[in-house]
């Protein structure tokens, strides 16, 4: 079973991607339907329902404007953000949305979003069911779909919602499903596991689009940081959250040191007194990603939103702080995060919904662990080490966000999350590869973990620091 780079890191707009990008995914997807089999112009009325974690926080996450947004035809990679709002403004007020951007049908989003506090459809916690109905009231079409974490949407069986061929079916070169697997094809063959994953990707790709479109990746998350670092204000929700990475990114460049070049990769800035302000910078590049996604801007989802900042700012810090950095060295990072992260979300989650920022955070700390580790020249026992400490240190880890909004604990939590990944890299690489828990093992752990945790402490906000603290 291959799951490819661009499966793991897509480029989406904040602040879920479980509930935002896999919402706006299948309504577009329904909508794609009713217009494939004939049915578009005898749409009258639309309605969406959302369960289980969809319904209990849902509209703190935006998934109410992204299935408005989706049924328009619009697209987490390419939608305008700027417009978003003026265009969710007309729906209210006209209780009508244009499907695919031809057919005015009604949707009150009083009466036709439905969110359902205390139900659940069987096959994941974040279901939804879009009905279509014709002039008279009949139902003309009626489909479930799932949005089970990172932006993968699945059907009522559990098949990709887009129609695309299984991902069994895909043959390539190094199929590997557990972290032995990819040790042994690693060893046999004499390859890093970024040249591994490389080679699978091009059993489906040329490897020029494959780099240009990791290369696209890469600056989308650059520019998110970069925007992180410019915008200023309180973020949406109500929480009344204040952005603080433009503040921090001045108050860092205006010491005796400077700054390190945000232009350009090369490693060939060192601090001035304090050698701990390269975490400073760490931190400010994960607060910018996440600040950027509570407020609904463009992310890349690694593999989820609401742990997009850990990878990107792990990537700055290889890019701005260490010798010989590079393009290549871009490119062997994201494809050696994507190898981790699909061995966790073929044999576990990367949902919060279904087993807690465990398998949100603590994911995207592994894959960025294991990804350092590689880029600073770890074998790939080194790398499968760091990988394991990334989330060995992140088992049990609650989603328990204030107000159901993807703020706090969430920007915070991403920074050190971030920071935890270097010091993982960095205990692996004084190592010689060999330790007693496999990445494998833990991998298991944190599946059976989420099992185990109470319901309240999977992105419901009623558990945890939801509960604990007043919303003001």
């Amino acid at each position: 079973m291959h799951i490819s780079v661009f499966d793991i890191f897509k480029i989406g707009i904040g602040p879920s991607s479980s509930h935002t990008v896999g919402p706006m995914r299948a309504a577009r997807r329904f909508a794609e339907r009713l217009a494939a089999d004939g049915q578009l112009a005898q749409v009258a009325r639309v309605k969406a329902e959302l369960f289980g974690s969809l319904g209990f926080t849902g509209r703190g996450h935006g998934s109410d404007k992204a299935i408005l947004l989706g049924l328009q035809g619009e697209d987490p990679a390419t939608v305008d953000v700027d417009s978003i709002p003026a265009r969710i403004a007309h729906v209210e007020k006209n209780r009508l949305v244009r499907l695919l951007g031809q057919r005015d049908v009604a949707l009150d989003p009083e009466k036709d979003l439905v969110f359902h506090r205390r139900d659940k459809l069987p096959l994941h916690s974040n279901g939804m069911r879009f009905v279509a109905y014709g002039a008279d009231e009949a139902v003309i079409a009626e489909r479930v779909y799932y949005s089970v974490g990172g932006g993968f949407v699945v059907d009522h069986a559990g098949a990709p919602a887009d129609g695309s061929m299984p991902a069994e079916q895909i043959d390539v070169p190094y199929p590997f499903n557990s972290g032995d697997e990819l040790l042994r094809h690693a060893t046999e063959h004499g390859m890093a596991i970024s040249s591994l994953m490389l080679e699978n990707e091009k059993a489906h790709m040329g490897e020029v689009e494959i780099r240009r479109r990791v290369g696209a990746i890469w600056a989308a998350m650059d520019a998110c940081v970069k925007r992180g670092c410019e915008r200023e204000g309180i973020l949406p929700g109500g929480l009344k959250v204040k952005r603080r990475a433009a503040s921090l990114h001045r108050r860092l460049k205006s010491q005796p040191a400077g700054s390190p070049d945000l232009e350009g990769a090369g490693g060939r800035w060192r601090p001035e007194g304090d050698p701990l302000v390269i975490m400073d910078w760490v931190n400010l590049f994960a607060l910018a990603v996440n600040e950027e996604n509570a407020a609904g801007g463009r992310v890349v989802t690694a593999p989820t939103n609401g742990a997009a900042g850990i990878i990107p700012s792990v990537l700055m810090y290889y890019r701005r702080f260490l010798p010989n950095a590079d393009d290549e060295g871009t490119l062997r990072f994201l494809l050696t995060a994507a190898a981790i992260g699909a061995l966790y979300k073929k044999n576990a989650s990367i949902s919060g919904a279904e087993v807690g920022c465990q398998g949100e955070v603590g994911v995207a700390c592994s894959m960025a662990a294991g990804a350092l580790a590689e880029v600073m020249g770890g074998t790939p026992a080194q790398v499968e080490n760091a990988a394991e400490i990334g989330m060995e240190h992140n088992l049990g880890l609650t989603c328990d966000p204030i107000g159901g909004l993807v703020q706090v604990p969430c920007i915070e939590r991403n920074a050190m999350g971030a920071v935890k990944a270097i010091n993982a890299a960095r205990l692996a690489l004084q190592g010689d590869g060999t330790h007693k828990v496999s990445l494998d093992k833990v991998i298991k752990t944190m599946w059976r973990t989420g099992a185990d945790m109470s319901s309240k402490y999977k992105e419901t906000a009623r558990g945890g620091l939801a509960v604990n603290i007043i919303e003001c």
